[in-house]
């Protein structure tokens, strides 16, 4: 165990500790691993997701209706 960590507690639903136990054995990490690295990945998705916000932050905005209309005509849906 990483003892530079800091130290939590969480609640998860059994299914999912059971899962992460058997995930952890058969990949000889621990929990406390799977965890952090899941955690990273979500944290890293939400600032690529932001970024791409930013970029984007010029452009013209359109309505969901004007939107639909656009794909429709575009045969995209």
């Amino acid at each position: 165990m990483n003892t530079a960590g800091k130290r939590t507690t969480i609640y998860l639903d059994p299914a999912l500790h059971r899962a992460l136990k058997l995930k952890a054995i058969e990949t000889s990490r621990s929990v406390s691993a799977l965890i952090n690295d899941a955690v990273r990945e979500a944290l890293l998705e939400d600032a690529e997701d932001a970024e791409a916000f930013e970029e984007r932050v010029h452009e013209d905005l359109i309505s969901y209706d004007d939107m639909i209309k656009k794909l429709k005509q575009d045969g995209r849906l």
